[in-house]
């Protein structure tokens, strides 16, 4: 009797522990791209100096930090500045520099970026920030005062002076936003704007992204250091910056930048010429829907000349406020009080005016 074969073994089934293997390098790489919020302490201890202040803006404890040296200085016209969507008031340290031995300069963190946070209103569109910046100058008593602003604060300081003209004596648009955005908006954003990616990216580590930013933000490779990264990405992970940004990105309407032509404020554009966010081609459209504005541009700067060169930059905003006086406002005439004296012997007019 021949001999019985042996039946062949089944092969082993393998796809059971590749999905294990490829679940467990999915587990590692989420754990190690996840980037919890920072404790706000510890942002604080190292991002805010001995100039910033905390103090309470429509329920939200703004970063502030205003640059008056002295009686005279803070007797000056002030300058309000506003930076752009995630930046902080760390961008104008520079200008702070060049600007404060003979001007004041008051500069804030906007709700849901830099050590500012979450806002009780939970708004983070233009007209949002131009309430809080009314807010903010109320809160300090500034009665009229040159308002400055960078791209996404560029837009917020001509809504503001579009709406308040009493408040604002002169304005600086820095590479401003304001006109509808030809072709793809930025990575980040368009990220953020995506269903449930946006939702779980915006908790992943932002160093990357903050790296590609920046390169196209600067003109100069040599300003994308990393001292500037590590800043940019931990100031997004202040406790509410992330929900913040995320509910901008998906909140925030198209521009209308009809109220430009009605501006009748003493206005300078500041614009970087190698800026790869907003066309040069927006500078002089600004000035010609702007009556009266005075352009500068800088051939060799990006979307931040502010920072890439706050000397030159700084000096056109200065030359500017010198040449340029303010518009005089024209209140109108109160109505002659009516005369409250029973004393007989009071002067009165003439003849008391009518009752309509």
């Amino acid at each position: 009797m021949p001999p019985r074969r042996r039946k062949t073994d089944a092969p082993r089934r393998r796809w059971p522990l590749i999905l294990l293997f490829a679940g467990g390098v999915l587990a590692g790489a989420a754990l190690w791209a996840y980037s919890p919020t920072l404790p706000a302490e510890a942002l604080i201890a190292e991002y805010a100096n001995e100039r910033s202040k905390f103090i309470d803006v429509g329920g939200v404890q703004a970063h502030v930090r205003d640059y008056a040296r002295d009686d005279t200085t803070a007797d000056a016209i002030p300058l309000v500045l506003i930076h752009g969507s995630l930046g902080s008031l760390h961008m104008w340290e520079g200008w702070a520099r060049e600007l404060e031995p003979g001007l004041r300069l008051i500069t804030v963190d906007l709700p849901g970026h830099g050590l500012t946070g979450a806002w009780p209103r939970d708004e983070y569109t233009i007209e949002a920030y131009t309430d809080f910046i009314e807010v903010l100058v109320d809160t300090l008593r500034l009665d009229r005062f040159v308002l400055v602003g960078h791209s996404m604060g560029g837009a917020v300081a001509w809504s503001f002076a579009a709406t308040r003209p009493d408040r604002v004596s002169h304005l600086v648009l820095v590479d401003s936003a304001g006109y509808p955005r030809q072709g793809e908006a930025p990575l980040p954003i368009r990220l953020a704007r995506m269903p449930v990616v946006g939702d779980i990216g915006i908790y992943f580590k932002p160093d990357r992204l903050v790296r590609r930013s920046l390169t196209e933000v600067y003109a100069d490779p040599a300003m994308v250091t990393p001292d500037r990264i590590k800043r940019y990405s931990e100031l997004q992970r202040f406790p509410g910056n992330r929900e913040a940004t995320l509910q901008r990105a998906r909140t925030q309407e198209p521009l209308d930048p009809t109220p430009l032509k009605r501006l009748d404020v003493p206005t300078l554009i500041i614009w970087g010429a190698k800026d790869r966010w907003v066309p040069v081609a927006d500078a002089f459209r600004f000035q010609n829907d702007i009556k009266g504005a005075k352009l500068e541009i800088f051939e060799n700067l990006g979307h931040n000349p502010m920072e890439e060169d706050p000397k030159a930059t700084a000096a056109a905003v200065a030359a500017f406020l010198a040449s340029t006086p303010p518009r005089r406002i024209v209140l109108p005439r109160p109505a002659p009080a009516e005369p409250t004296s029973t004393d007989p012997t009071a002067v009165q007019p003439a003849v008391v005016p009518e009752k309509d």
